[in-house]
C-alpha cells in the first residue's frame, strides 16, 4: 500500500505530553470537580471533526451554565490513539473526557494499539456524522462516475483523508473494492485532521480527498468545491449530495460521535459526566449544532454505550481485514 504520513508520531507524542501536563496541572486546582471544570480532549488537529465536537459541546456547555469553565485540549496523532494513551494516564482523573468515534477504532486495529476503548470509562455517544467525497471546483470530475473512470486506469490516483485506518481510508477502501481496486494498493495519503485535508484539497496535493461533511461544508456552500457523494444508508436532510447507495455502490459507513473519560473514576464520578452531557443533549444549543452540523442524533448513555463499543470494535476490525488494510 501506498501510503503517506503528515506528521511524525514521535512530534505528535511530544505535543500530547507537553498538552497532557496541562490537563493534570488544571485537575490539580481547587473546586476541580467536573461541575466546576470539564476539560474535552480532542485527539485530532484542530480543524476536524473531533475539534468540532469537542467545540461545540463547550459552547453548549458554557451557554447552559452546565459547566462552568470548559476547555478543548487537542491531542493529534495515530487515529486518535496517542490521545487515548494519554487519556489512560489521567487514570482516576474525573474532569476529563475525550471525544471518539469509528475513526478511533480503526486506529486501534491498524496500529495495532495495546490500550483500547475498553480501558476507558464510556460516558456516551452522541450523534452519527457522515462523509462526503469531493474534489476543486474545477476539477475534471464533474460526477462520481467520471472519478471511478480515471480511478480504474490509474489506481495510484491519490486521494486525501484522515488517520489511517479511520473511517476516510475504510471508505475509500470500501469504494475501491467496489469498483474492482485492490483496497490494499490505493495510493491513501492521511493527513492528521480534517483542516489538513481541506488544505491538501484546496492546493492540488490531491485531486480528490474524503472526511466528514462538517470538514468541507463551507466550501461546499460557497462552491470552491464540490461533493460527489455521501457515504449514508439513506439521503440526508440538508445534504444535497448523492449517496453513494444511491449511486450504486455498496458504501454507507457510518461515522459516530461520541465521549469515553480516563479508566479508575468512581460510579459516582462517571453519573456526574453522563448527567453532564444528557443535560448538555437536551440544550437549544446543541440542538443547533445538531442542525447546523448535519448531525443526526444518536444518544446512548453509559453500560448500553459500552456494550456498543465492543461491538463496534469487532466489526471495524473485520471490516479493515476484509479490505486488507490491517
Amino acid at each position: 500500500m501506498q501510503i503517506t504520513v503528515k506528521r511524525a508520531l514521535g512530534a505528535l507524542a511530544v505535543v500530547a505530553v507537553v498538552a497532557v501536563a496541562g490537563i493534570d496541572a488544571a485537575g490539580s486546582a481547587s473546586g476541580s470537580d467536573a461541575r466546576a471544570k470539564l476539560t474535552l480532549i480532542a485527539p485530532a488537529a484542530a480543524g476536524g471533526g473531533w475539534d468540532l465536537v469537542a467545540r461545540e459541546s463547550q459552547q453548549a456547555l458554557r451557554s447552559d451554565g452546565i459547566v462552568n469553565n470548559a476547555q478543548v485540549v487537542n491531542v493529534p496523532g495515530a487515529g486518535g490513539t496517542i490521545g487515548l494513551s494519554q487519556l489512560e494516564n489521567l487514570t482516576g482523573q474525573s474532569t476529563t473526557v475525550m471525544v471518539t468515534g469509528t475513526v478511533m477504532l480503526g486506529g486501534i486495529a491498524i496500529n495495532d494499539s495495546d490500550i483500547t476503548l475498553q480501558d476507558t470509562v464510556p460516558i456516551a455517544k452522541m450523534a452519527e456524522d457522515f462523509e462526503v467525497f469531493v474534489v476543486p471546483r474545477d476539477s475534471p470530475y464533474q460526477n462520481l462516475e467520471d472519478f471511478v473512470a480515471a480511478w480504474r486506469a490509474n489506481p495510484g490516483l491519490p486521494i486525501g483523508g484522515g488517520s489511517l485506518g479511520g473511517i476516510d481510508h475504510i471508505v475509500s477502501g470500501q469504494l475501491a473494492q467496489q469498483v474492482d481496486i485492490d483496497p490494499a494498493a490505493i495510493n491513501y495519503i492521511a493527513f492528521s485532521g480534517g483542516g489538513e485535508v481541506l488544505t491538501s484539497l484546496l492546493s492540488n496535493t490531491v485531486g480528490i480527498a474524503v472526511s466528514g461533511y462538517n470538514d468541507f461544508r463551507d466550501q461546499i456552500e460557497s462552491g470552491n468545491v464540490r461533493a460527489l457523494a455521501v457515504a449514508a444508508p439513506d439521503p440526508v436532510d440538508g445534504i444535497d449530495t448523492p449517496t453513494f447507495k444511491e449511486l450504486g455502490y455498496d458504501v454507507d459507513l457510518v461515522n459516530w460521535r461520541g465521549f469515553v473519560a480516563p479508566p479508575g473514576i468512581s460510579d459516582t464520578d462517571r453519573q456526574t459526566l453522563i448527567e453532564i452531557v444528557t443535560e448538555m443533549q437536551e440544550t437549544e444549543q446543541w440542538d443547533t449544532a445538531i442542525e447546523r452540523n448535519r448531525w443526526k442524533p444518536s444518544f446512548v448513555t453509559g453500560d448500553d454505550f459500552g456494550e456498543f463499543l465492543e461491538v463496534e470494535q469487532n466489526r471495524i476490525t473485520d471490516i479493515l481485514r476484509e479490505l486488507r488494510l490491517v
